[in-house]
């Protein structure tokens, strides 16, 4: 059996090929079954919630809301809206709705997730979302 080489990847320099706003881009894959993304953001994404994982979001550059507290959704009316900055991080549990948002301002963020999952979730209306990691 051979081992294979370790790649090393540049978290910046990977940040400056991505061009688009919510187009997650794969950079590193664990076990076959986990996608280590990174991605652009401003403004806001959809509601949605994925029923069978956690995701975790890393803000490496930039200002990042996560939402929690979804209009019309009595489930959600005592969760608060999490606020997060450069260097911090948190996991959204598996099967809570979410949204996050920034302040018009971008932000870039790794996410890890397994590989099958779809950055817009349940959601139904992506609005022309990209869902394809790159």
């Amino acid at each position: 059996m051979s081992i294979q080489q370790p790649t090393k990847v540049s978290i910046p320099d990977s940040l400056q090929q991505v061009t688009r706003h919510w187009a997650p881009k794969r950079v590193a894959s664990l076990n076959d079954a986990y996608d280590v993304r990174i991605v652009k953001v401003a403004g806001e994404f959809v509601w949605h919630s994925h029923t069978d994982t956690d995701e975790l979001f890393y803000i490496l550059s930039g200002d990042l809301t996560i939402q929690l507290r979804e209009p019309g959704n009595e489930q959600t009316k005592d969760l608060q809206d999490i606020q997060l900055s450069a260097g911090e991080m948190v996991v959204i549990p598996k099967g809570v709705r979410h949204r996050p948002v920034t302040n018009g301002q971008e932000c870039a963020i790794m996410v890890l997730e397994p590989s099958s999952v779809v950055n817009t979730g349940d959601a139904t209306d992506t609005r022309g979302l990209k869902n394809a990691v790159e």
